[in-house]
This record gives C-alpha cells, structure tokens and sequence, in this order.
C-alpha cells in the first residue's frame, strides 16, 4: 500500500496502564502500513478539546485493547460503544480478560501470547479483522506495507518542510525522540502597551483565548497559562522553552486605543532563540474573536500542523460591549480573592450577557461565580437560590454550545456540588473531559469529581495530564494532592502538598490537606507544625481538634472544636462531623451530617472517599445517606 491518502485510519482505544503494550500494537499496526491514531500524549496529560472525538468518527476502524485495567474505564467504554454503534469495533484482549457486558457478542482476538511481531500470527488475525470491518476483502499484500518513514520535521524560513507519510501519528504517539518538542508551544503573557493599568484585563483575556484556540488543534501540545506566566520572565527564550520543555514561544503585545485593538504576536523558536514567524494587525474590538483565531491557525501553519477546525472560538460572541464585560469578569474571578472580586466579575458576566444573550463563554462563567459564592460565602439559606441560578445559566450554555467544555463543566459543578446530585452530573463532567482534554483546569476539576465518585484510575489519568500541562501551578498540585487522601495514598498527598505549598506559601487547604495525610501516617509533630500553617480557619481547626484527639491533648481538641462551631456554624457541618467521627462520636456526627444533608452543604461529595469518616462506613444511616446523594 501507498504513503498517501488511501492507507486506512486505525483508532486505538486502551487504558493508561496499558500504555507500553499499546504502543507496541500501534507500531505494529504501522509497520503493516495502516495509519494509527491513538495518543500517549493524552495518557502523560496532553491537550485535546474536541480532536478524540473527530479523530474517532472519522477512524476507518477503532481497535479496543481490553484488559483488567480498561474494562473498569469508562473512556475505553465510551469509545467502544462509539465503534460498536458505526460496525467498526476491532476487539483484542491483552491479558485474557473477557470484555464488559455490550461487548462479549463480538470475537475478540487473544493477544495474551503476541510479543510484539508485526508477522505474528494473532497480528495477521488483527489485521483480517480490521478488513472485515472496513467491509473489504482480505489484502495478501498487507502485511508487508511499508516501514513508517521517520524523517525528522525540518522547520525553516519560517515554514515547515513537509514531514513522510505517518510523520504525525509518529509525534502524537511519542515514538520518536525530539518529535514531541517539535510542535510543543507555550503561549506567555501578552504585554499590556495601553498605557493604562485598567487595560491589562484585554492582554490578559486574549492571551488565554489564544491559547484555548490553539489547545483546540490535535497537532500541539499546548503549555497552560499558570506554568507558561511562571517562566516567562527567566531570561532569554532558549532558557525560557528549556525550562517550560517546549519547542516554540508565542509572545506578544496588545494595545487599545478607542474602539481598535493592535495586536502583535511573535512565534520564536526556542532551541535557535529566533523568531519563526511574526504578525502585527489592527482590529476593531468586536472582530477579536475572528483575530485570535487568525493568529492560532498562522501559528499553526508555521508549525505545518493542520488545525483540528476552522471555525469561529466555540461559544464566543462578536459584541465588543460583550467581549469586554466578560474578559473583566474573568480578570476578577482569576483573581480568587475575597467575595467582593467575586460579586464584581458577577456583575460584569450579567453585563455580558445583557449585551449578547447567545454569549455562552459569559453563560458558563456565570454559572462558575454564582457556585463559588454559594459554596465560598453564602449563609445556609441562600444556598439553594444560588445553586438553583447557577444550574440555569449552565444548562443555558450547554443549550447554545454543547460541545463547549467550560460549560459542561460548570453544568457538572453546580449539580454535584449544589443539589449533591451524583448521578445527575456525572454526563456533563463525562463531557467536559472528553471536550476539555487541552485544559488543565478542567482536568483537574473533573478529576476531583471522578475520584469522590471512587473512579480512582480515571482520577488519577486525569491529573497526571494535568500536571504535565500545567506543572508549575500551585493549584494543579493541591488538586492532585486532594486526589491523592481520596485514594488513600497518603505519602503521596504529603508530597504533592508539599509541591503546591512550595510554589504558593499562601495557599489556601494544602498545609491543611498535608496536615491530613500526616495524621493519617501518625506523624503527629509534623501534622501539627502544617496544620498551624494554614490559612483557613475552617480547614485548620478541624485538623487541630482531631490531632488533638488522637495524641490525647484535650485542650488543643476541645478549644479547636469550639473555634470551628462558632467561627463557622452550620457552614461547617461536614468538618463537625469529620472532628466527631474521630472523637468515637458517632451519633453526634451522623446528626451533624444529616443536617448537612438539609442544607445542602457541599462538604458532603467527599463523604465516600473521606478517610476521617471510614468509621462510619458500616453504619445503615451513613449508607442511606450515601444513596440518597447518589453515591453507590
């Protein structure tokens, strides 16, 4: 068969713990000349927004690896379901294990045995498989397809130089050296050269609009704003990319004056320290959507990767007044400072949508604010009018934009943490990863979901992606931390603690989220000195008054447990419960959380995954109230 177009299209769907045997199937499947799509990148934390799903529907054939690892995930699942639906499931089974119900109809292929051998012959049972699917007739000349061509990508003069046939599927997989940094890119804080502080919300909301337009395209690996803001200011470019592990740097400068924006970009190579490609254009504000997307597909076409779609930055608006409002209510809310910033990025999101209806960005970041106030500040009777907003304005952003992962998020959140409505959120959370692969934040949001709903692998999947994208994030590490004391590790939530406090000292929960885990390995002394560390009055006491009950220093116990009742009241019912239920207190606790219950306090989605509360695990109240949330 030919290097061109007609090769067929292979989707390789497994679990990451299968990832090494994976890669040898797709080396395999290459050799035999078919094109593999599948993605180690995603499995180390990469970036995809809508690209798994094209890359699946438009795949000739999808072959589903089942083992005991990806039988219990629900991505793997999703993608068979997807192939079984268009007749185009290829199952293999590494280990012998039979697949999950919905899929035992179909003949699976033994690779248990298979040492990698593209000749062997549960390959060649493979690949007639993969023909029946594609409804064509046996090829004896398929097995002997050509090698991939491994030619390295040359950029120069500003273009790249056309890479082989299978160039690009050998980058995504990460099978050869220096392919991945060829076309890893971090996008650094656009200058503010208005003149006028008041301004920087624009340089600082186009350059994360720019970089969610890029993160939308199957060929970069694209770096996230928190770890890309901390380096941009270490020396030259080649320290900059070397530090931040990427190929390309993309900078510019944003300056406004009336109602025209001049905006300047510059691609710079980071191995050589020059610049690629540069661009300086003058737009009217309401046209800025159309612009970023401009930039994203010169960079791309500078970087010769094709973008993932042309079309205008999923749920944007093209009403400057709009635009506008929305970038200063993200400004405010990025800040995560106290409840006025919050009320005031509200305010600007209401202003948003007045100005565009349709605007489903300013929709989702509505909903995101009022969640956070009701979870943050609101007293006990506020809370179901606030959860009940935020619910409306998500379902509305999914209405305008289904495919848009902030608001699949947002829809999510406000379910789970607002009507602790388990089984409810998890389709919107089950969207927001597959559409929101590129994001970190909301990788890291989703993850924190899936692991309360004791998803533990997919959990964990979903912060190392995470981490990789956003490694110099504080709360990236505090995320993975917290995902970490769900799952028991406990070692680990002290180390991943540790990272996050030690890129932000201030950090709200992680001295007290390390405090945690120490008492949890009985290292008293080291709990204690964390949990005085921390700023958060809530998480702080409720960590004192439980160290102070199990190293028997009832003083520490009792005035911590009083501090926590009445600083924070019912506010706090959940924390009361945890102090309880550690003291032996059981029925105290069990009433504590069953008014929590009543309230709404959204403490209560970490109740099955809470080691402070395992004593409680074989009580009937605690497992009716496990139900009655939705957990199973």
């Amino acid at each position: 068969m030919s290097e061109g177009e007609d090769r067929s299209t292979i989707f390789l769907s497994y679990a990451h713990a299968d990832k090494a045997k994976a890669q040898r199937i797709a080396v395999a499947l290459e050799k035999s000349g078919y094109r593999v799509w599948w993605d180690q990148l995603i499995e180390g934390g990469s970036r995809y927004a809508r690209s798994i799903d094209d890359a699946l529907e438009k795949a000739d054939a999808v072959v589903v690896v089942w083992s005991k690892s990806s039988i219990e995930s629900d991505w793997v699942k999703d993608e068979a379901s997807h192939a079984r639906d268009r007749r185009r499931l290829v199952p293999v089974s590494l280990d012998g294990s039979a697949p999950p119900l919905g899929f035992r109809q179909y003949q699976m292929i033994d690779l248990s045995h298979w040492r990698g051998r593209p000749d062997a012959k549960e390959m060649e049972a493979v690949k007639r498989a993969i023909t029946s699917a594609l409804g064509q007739e046996p090829d004896p000349q398929r097995t002997q397809g050509p090698s991939m061509d491994r030619r390295k990508v040359m950029i120069a003069g500003g273009a790249a130089a056309a890479a082989a046939a299978g160039s690009a599927i050998a980058w995504q997989a990460g099978l050869f050296g220096g392919s991945t940094m060829a076309r890893s890119i971090a996008v650094l804080p656009f200058k503010n050269l208005s003149g006028d502080p008041a301004q920087a919300f624009l340089s600082d909301g186009l350059t994360e609009e720019i970089r969610a337009t890029l993160a939308r395209n199957a060929g970069l690996m694209v770096l996230a704003g928190a770890t890309s803001a901390a380096a941009s200011g270490d020396g030259d470019a080649k320290g900059i990319s070397r530090k931040l592990g990427v190929g390309y740097l993309l900078d510019g400068s944003v300056q406004r004056a009336g109602d025209r924006v001049r905006v300047a970009t510059n691609l710079t190579n980071g191995n050589t320290g020059f610049s690629e490609w540069s661009q300086s254009i003058d737009r009217k504000l309401d046209d800025i959507f159309a612009f970023q997307s401009e930039i994203a597909q010169n960079v791309s076409d500078a970087l010769s990767a094709k973008m993932s779609s042309d079309a205008p930055t999923l749920g944007g608006t093209r009403n400057a007044k709009a635009y506008e409002a929305y970038l200063r209510g993200k400004s405010l809310y990025n800040l995560a400072k106290d409840e006025e910033t919050d009320r005031e990025a509200r305010a600007n999101y209401e202003i948003a949508i007045a100005a565009d209806q349709n605007f489903a960005l300013a929709h989702a970041a509505l909903s995101r604010v009022l969640s956070s106030m009701a979870s943050s500040y609101a007293e006990a009777d506020d809370l179901k009018t606030l959860y009940a907003s935020a619910i409306a304005e998500a379902r509305r952003a999914t209405e305008l934009a289904p495919t848009l992962a902030e608001a699949n998020l947002a829809l999510g959140y406000a379910l789970f943490s607002g009507r602790l409505d388990v089984r409810g959120a998890r389709p919107s959370y089950d969207a927001a990863t597959r559409y929101g692969r590129g994001n970190a934040d909301i990788l890291l949001l989703c993850a924190l979901y899936t692991v309360r709903t004791r998803r533990f692998d997919d959990a964990r999947d979903a912060i190392e992606r995470a981490l990789v994208l956003d490694p110099l994030n504080p709360r990236t590490w505090r995320a993975a931390g917290s995902i970490a004391l769900a799952s028991g590790q406990f070692q680990q939530t002290v180390e991943r603690c540790a990272r996050a406090i030690e890129l932000n000292p201030s950090i709200s929960n992680a001295h007290a989220l390390k405090g945690y885990a120490l008492i949890a390995l009985k290292r008293w002394k080291e709990a204690k000195e964390s949990l005085d560390k921390e700023p958060s009055a809530m998480f702080r006491t409720t960590g004192l008054a439980i160290l102070g009950g199990k190293t028997a220093d009832k003083a520490l116990a009792n005035r911590s447990f009083a501090e926590l009742v009445s600083s924070q009241g019912d506010a706090a019912l959940y924390q009361q419960a945890q102090v309880l239920t550690q003291w032996g207190r059981n029925d105290e606790a069990m009433e504590r959380l069953q008014k929590a219950r009543v309230v709404g306090d959204s403490g209560l989605i970490a109740l099955v995954t809470d080691p402070f509360l395992a004593p409680l695990a074989n009580d009937p109240r605690y497992r009716a109230l496990s139900h009655s949330i939705g957990f199973s």
